[in-house]
């Protein structure tokens, strides 16, 4: 991939060559397959025979010109910025009033997460919807993820990174614009609300990029009902499940060695953490195909970002490292999704944000676009109404 200069935009188009399939294809054919313990299915981790049948499907049927196909569905884009190689969706409306947004994934999805919504987002006339609603929309890759390339540099972390997306609105040409995002993304988001709240009408989170108040003693101190809850089961998650979080945050590139070498090694770290991180009892297929869990998975292969994908956990997270949370005096919205793993009480985001809609929803999980578009839309939609007049 060519890498602009200054304030270049250039078109970019997905391609896969066959010698990228073909390595692919053999390297899938020879995977040494670990064992393991009979009847024991995902409680150790990603179940052999799941990712043995997924891997299977990935070398035989798995189609890479309908990926290409998929992924070129919309205009794509390259542009650098403070030395950051930013690859991005944007997809101007039909409709003369739209709003721009910009939509921003995390780790471990990418820009396809949200390849559903931009349609109707974008054009929602086509798609059933009010041309009221209609935005202008922007999908970045988050530096160091998929075509927006490896990050060259220490300390690409969200405040590096906010940054460089508001100098990206702007080089756009919209001077007032709306945030979304989940994840990664949401700390992002929250932080473009903070360093840019001349240009950010209002802030929309899927997920609250904070974590409890300073009390060792007792960190559920004052909270109740749903509030207590959630935070139980945050904390429950936190002591339990998050292995990948604690080794991407303090020795990423020791795991890289065999994520950008072993295909099915990939598809191992990554799919366990779609089918932990939904509403889907259990059977991951029941919200997310096979190709869509592969599309994503393909395009970590292909742009061989694992590694500084990862780094971004031990540059934002990792000990001594860690980022402070955003503070946002924007209007911000929080849709709380039942699959999300990391949910936070509402009690908590008082003194970091703007907080004046918050709603829980009915389905969906920590990849919320790509699992449950319509529903996603309609929140995105329904939030950001009331918050589209330009000064």
């Amino acid at each position: 991939m060519s890498t602009p200069n200054n304030d270049e935009i250039i078109p970019f188009t997905v391609t896969v060559s066959d010698d990228v399939i073909e390595d692919l294809r053999d390297r899938l054919s020879r995977t040494r397959w670990p064992d393991q313990l009979p009847e024991t299915g995902w409680d150790y981790g990603t179940d052999r025979g799941y990712l043995h049948q997924l891997c299977e499907y990935w070398r035989t049927k798995f189609d890479f010109r309908a990926f290409e196909k998929r992924l070129n569905t919309y205009p794509q884009f390259l542009t650098t910025i403070d030395a950051l190689r930013v690859h991005f969706y944007h997809v101007r409306s039909p409709e003369p009033d739209a709003m721009p947004l910009i939509l921003t994934h995390g780790w471990p999805g990418s820009c396809v997460e949200y390849l559903s919504a931009i349609g109707p987002l974008s054009d929602p006339v086509a798609h059933g919807g009010d041309a009221a609603d209609a935005f202008h929309v922007v999908v970045p890759s988050l530096p160091g993820f998929a075509f927006s390339g490896h990050t060259t540099v220490r300390g690409v972390h969200g405040r590096a990174i906010a940054p460089a997306f508001a100098a990206l609105m702007a080089r756009l040409g919209y001077s007032r614009y709306l945030v979304q995002g989940g994840d990664i993304g949401a700390q992002i988001s929250a932080l473009l609300g903070e360093i840019d709240p001349e240009h950010v009408a209002a802030v929309h989170l899927n997920l609250l990029p904070l974590g409890p108040p300073p009390n060792p003693m007792n960190p559920f101190e004052g909270l109740s009902g749903e509030d207590l809850e959630v935070a139980q089961k945050t904390f429950g998650f936190l002591e339990h499940d998050t292995g990948y979080w604690r080794i991407q945050a303090t020795r990423p590139q020791t795991v890289s060695y065999g994520l950008n070498d072993s295909p099915a090694g990939l598809a191992g770290w990554i799919v366990e953490k779609f089918r932990a991180w939904t509403d889907c009892g259990g059977d991951i297929e029941s919200a997310f195909t096979k190709d869509e869990l592969l599309t994503n998975i393909t395009l970590y292969w292909i742009t061989q970002t694992i590694n500084s994908s990862a780094r971004y956990y031990y540059e934002n997270t990792g000990p001594g490292r860690m980022v402070d949370p955003p503070k946002v005096e924007v209007p911000t919205g929080y849709a709380m999704f039942p699959g999300e793993h990391y949910k936070m009480p509402l009690a908590w985001a008082k003194d970091n944000f703007n907080l004046v809609h918050s709603v829980n929803m009915a389905k969906g999980g920590h990849f919320a676009a790509m699992q449950v578009p319509e529903l996603f839309v309609e929140e995105v939609r329904g939030f950001f109404r009331g918050y589209r007049t330009r000064p």
